[in-house]
């Protein structure tokens, strides 16, 4: 039990012996002494003035005097208003530290077979195009999200829809036929995502040149320039034989359905490699062409219990008006579905697959609205969890020079991002000199976690919800709030371990009560017993920005402290146990830490 709760506990006993009245735990609310005032917990004391018909500063100091007789965690108690500040006993600490330190996961939950399962979907990329940066935020904050919630007790299965069908994934295939020779990415050297991404904006290229010329013939005709530009986009040939390519998709015709089949492949191949690059995976992939049917039979069952209703046109639409919304399409005039069709099949499909007690959606926040609606049909088609699932809504990500345009070209490549932000790391940590007396193997396997590390906890320290500015520049520095700042002290702290185990020295299982400790030690202490609560937060609040400031505060406190005080150098041997007792606990719970946020961290730097 950790000191806050066993001082909770003595506090409702004392309301309970002092004024005969029970009280829930809730109310004992702990929380660090403002740095101002004597103390290392604060207890706020207003909850129980009604009850003890007492000044608030007269309730303080009968509960402070009822803790000093009566909990051995309590050395001391001053009051200041309505607020009781308590000094924690120094063996109170130690016992802590020593809990804390038998514990190689401490602050974590581990599932059990009655955990809640929570299903967590991320990255949906389309087979027309590679991974971009905004796909990288999607897949970070994805797979953290994924190790909070495991790391809060729950079973987790991490998920991917790939959007595989579609107009989109047909100008491709089409600019591939007309354009590409048979190349393949054998011939080209290219991964399979980057060359069917290449044919996609060849395929705008080639579009807008036939509209422009298209256009240019109207308004010769006499069509005003902005009626001639609208109906140029539809007359375009190959705009008509992107959708005959469509309909002949959904007609299953076999030379089509084999040419889709090849090119997903080379993409798959290529997706799998910036998964691998990124450290991010998971245990179930769905495809849109799959789910799309299950939808539309969803669709029509619910139509048959009356949830939808179908217009003249034969459209089905979902009437949510009494809800404060309007009306939503989900199955056109001509039976084909929309993405919300889709995205119930897949919902359909998954529930069969595994017993989902909570569906979790990590998707941009444009798409807001659509979750919204989402979960209100879901929950009338009979899923448990559709009422209550969550849609993580983060912002985009932006670029010094503007937003993204996949159709131009102009996409942040996720493959091209991970070689520099590596090559920067090596870059850097050469003109640093942290590379003397290494291998070149080691170089480039710490390069490589540096700068992932840097690019992955500069992403993630942000708020989810809020748009980023991305600026690798800014991420790979040795100081300040970034990875390699985390991921640098971790590993001083491992060669601090390292000199100290060379130097024979034999760090004991458990520390004596009669160790000594100064107040800088105190504070490391209780910062990592801090973890478990951020843990327990970030899971809340659906937050590896939690995390991650979590992290650098921890790292702050210890360098402030290994600033001020030697380890090795200690005066005494009982300082020395100590000192290094605390900095292999900064080091797990770094590691633990950076770890929910899909981050290593290096033995060496």
């Amino acid at each position: 039990m950790i000191i806050e709760e066993k001082i909770q506990a003595k506090v409702i006993e004392a309301i309970r012996q002092l004024y005969a009245q029970e009280v829930p735990e809730k109310t004992a609310q702990l929380q660090k002494t403002r740095p101002e005032f004597e103390g290392n917990l604060t207890l706020v004391v207003f909850p129980f003035v009604k009850i003890a018909r007492k000044k608030p500063e007269e309730v303080a100091q009968q509960i402070g005097e009822y803790l000093l007789e009566n909990c051995k965690e309590i050395a001391a108690f001053n009051v200041v208003k309505g607020f009781l500040n308590l000094v924690i006993a120094r063996e109170a600490w130690i016992s802590l530290l020593n809990d804390i330190d038998a514990d190689p996961h401490y602050g974590e939950k581990k599932a059990t077979e009655d955990s809640r399962l929570v299903m967590i979907e991320y990255s949906s990329p389309n087979t027309n195009k590679p991974l971009h940066l905004g796909h990288v935020r999607n897949n970070l904050l994805g797979w953290s999200l994924a190790k909070i919630m495991e790391a809060n007790g729950n079973k987790v299965v991490k998920t991917n829809i790939v959007n595989d069908r579609g107009i989109h994934i047909c100008k491709s295939m089409l600019a591939w036929l007309k354009y590409g020779n048979g190349e393949t990415p054998e011939t080209s050297g290219k991964k399979g995502d980057h060359l069917i991404g290449d044919y996609y904006v060849a395929f705008d290229k080639h579009y807008k040149e036939e509209c422009d010329q298209l256009a240019k013939q109207y308004i010769v005709e006499g069509m005003d320039a902005e009626a001639a530009k609208e109906k140029a986009k539809q007359e375009a040939p190959l705009i008509k034989e992107a959708h005959d390519m469509l309909v002949k998709w959904e007609n299953n015709d076999p030379e089509v359905r084999a040419l889709w089949a090849k090119m997903n492949e080379w993409v798959y191949a290529g997706f799998d490699e910036t998964y691998k690059a990124l450290g991010v995976s998971f245990d179930k992939i769905y495809y849109e062409s799959n789910t799309y049917l299950e939808g539309r039979e969803k669709v029509e069952e619910g139509l048959a219990k009356g949830f939808f209703y179908r217009r003249p046109d034969n459209s089905v639409w979902a009437d949510l008006t009494n809800e404060g919304l309007d009306e939503k399409l989900l199955l056109r005039s001509d039976g084909t579905s929309v993405y919300m069709t889709q995205d119930i099949g897949t919902a359909k499909l998954r529930f069969q697959d595994y017993p989902i007690d909570q569906m979790i959606y990590v998707v941009g926040n444009e798409q807001n609205y659509h979750f919204q609606v989402l979960s209100i049909l879901l929950d009338k088609l009979g899923f448990k969890w559709g009422k209550d699932l969550v849609h993580f809504s983060y912002g985009m990500v932006e670029l010094p020079n503007g937003k993204m345009k996949s159709r131009e070209g102009t996409v942040v490549d996720a493959d091209e991002l991970i070689a520099s932000m590596i090559a920067d790391a090596r870059q850097t940590s050469d003109e640093l000199g942290k590379f003397n007396d290494m291998t070149e193997e080691e170089r480039r396997e710490i390069s490589r976690i540096v700068g992932l590390g840097a690019l992955k906890y500069f992403i993630l320290k942000v708020d989810a919800r809020k748009n980023m500015l991305f600026n690798p520049e800014e991420s790979i520095d040795f100081n300040g709030n970034t990875g390699p700042f985390i991921q640098y002290t971790y590993a001083r702290i491992r060669s601090i371990l390292r000199k100290a185990e060379a130097q024979g020295i034999a760090i004991p299982a458990s520390l004596p009560a009669t160790m000594p400790l100064v107040e800088k030690e105190i504070t490391l202490i209780q910062k990592i017993s801090e973890y478990g609560a951020a843990v327990a937060q970030a899971g809340k609040d659906y937050s590896p920005s939690g995390i991650a400031n979590y992290c650098y505060e921890l790292t702050k406190e210890f360098n402030q402290f290994y600033h001020d005080y030697s380890i090795l150098g200690a005066d005494i041997d009982e300082e020395k146990l100590t000192r290094l007792v605390i900095a292999r606990n900064v080091a797990k719970t770094l590691s633990n830490g950076m770890a929910l946020l899909g981050i290593e961290v290096p033995e060496r730097m």
